[in-house]
């Protein structure tokens, strides 16, 4: 067993129970820390896995934490031992003893695949709109669309081309590093295909948006509902591989949005996979995505309804995804 397994053993409450698949179950220490009730009815779930990890979860306030070998002590997890009664000397210590066996015991993990999209070019004949010097009727027409999405120029660079098949459309370029690396021109007549998209595989938008300061990084399914509350779009409803390490990369807490639709179930439970949060507003039956939600509250409320009901239990989250799909 690891050194880490070993601390927190020793300081499990007197009164636990294991269960025949190897959980142990005791009053949760965190509840009352995270806006809770202090937990009397054993809702703390703690489990030693056969890597020698540590893994925790709370049934009642949610929380969740977890060691594996060859990592050091996280801050979650570090409030875990603090909320068990374990001292600051006592959790310096496993910590500075976790540096040195890392450091002596070289293992290979597996790595992590961080993709490099190269720059392309937009359409021929793109230009950005808002600094365009003479404006015809199709480019009028665009940001006419513009206006009637609620959209603004300060969201992002929005270009038009009057190249064959993209005269009726608003071209988003896709930015990473400062660099465009792909593009979508959408429809502003939802001619069949509504868009169309170069995207690079793993590409997320609106990455670049993303600030140190921000706790939260809110996922959505498309590129207008990102722009319209600062947050990122994975280009769909399934995140791939690379998506989901780029976004873990924040270091921020993910909130998932998904669309309210058929495909949007696929997103909210590959959330429940990844113990990330989800988020199903009080919205009224008539909006089906972010987007919409923005035209009808606004940009500030809908942002705050987001974060409000995010859930990380994953029961309450399953049973949030019954009405909301419903």
């Amino acid at each position: 067993m690891s050194i880490v397994s070993n601390v927190v053993k020793s300081y499990l409450p007197y009164k636990t129970k294991a269960t025949p698949s190897g959980w142990m179950s005791f009053n949760a220490p965190c509840c009352h820390h995270n806006g809770h009730k202090q937990d009397k009815r054993s809702r703390g779930g703690l489990i030693f896995n056969e890597n020698e990890g540590v893994s925790y979860h709370c049934f009642n306030c949610g929380f969740k934490c977890s060691w594996t070998l060859g990592r050091h002590l996280s801050s979650k997890f570090k409030n875990f031992l603090y909320w068990l009664g374990a001292s600051d000397d006592v959790v310096n210590k496993l910590a500075l003893d976790l540096l040195r066996e890392n450091n002596t015991n070289i293992k290979k993990l597996a790595p992590i695949f961080i993709p490099e999209f190269l720059p392309i070019d937009l359409p021929i004949n793109s230009v950005l709109i808002n600094t365009a010097t003479t404006v015809n009727s199709d480019m009028l027409k665009i940001i006419e669309y513009i206006a009637a999405r609620n959209l603004n120029f300060s969201d992002t660079d929005f270009y038009w081309s009057n190249h064959k098949g993209y005269k009726d459309r608003l071209i988003i370029p896709f930015y990473y590093n400062n660099k465009i690396v792909g593009f979508t021109a959408r429809s502003i007549t939802d001619k069949a295909p509504k868009y169309l998209t170069n995207s690079q595989p793993g590409y997320v938008f609106g990455l670049d948006k993303q600030k140190d300061l921000w706790n939260y990084v809110i996922v959505c399914e498309g590129p207008i509902d990102a722009l319209k509350i600062n947050g990122v779009s994975i280009l769909g409803s399934e995140l791939s591989k690379s998506q989901i390490e780029l976004l873990s990369l924040l270091g921020k807490e993910i909130i998932i949005i998904p669309d309210r639709d058929g495909a949007g179930k696929k997103l909210y439970k590959q959330a429940l996979e990844l113990n990330w949060s989800v988020s199903f507003p009080n919205w009224s039956k008539d909006i089906k995505d972010v987007s919409d939600a923005v035209d009808k509250y606004g940009r500030l409320l809908t942002i705050h309804s987001i974060i409000q009901k995010k859930q990380t239990n994953n029961l309450k989250i399953k049973l949030g995804a019954k009405k909301w799909f419903g």
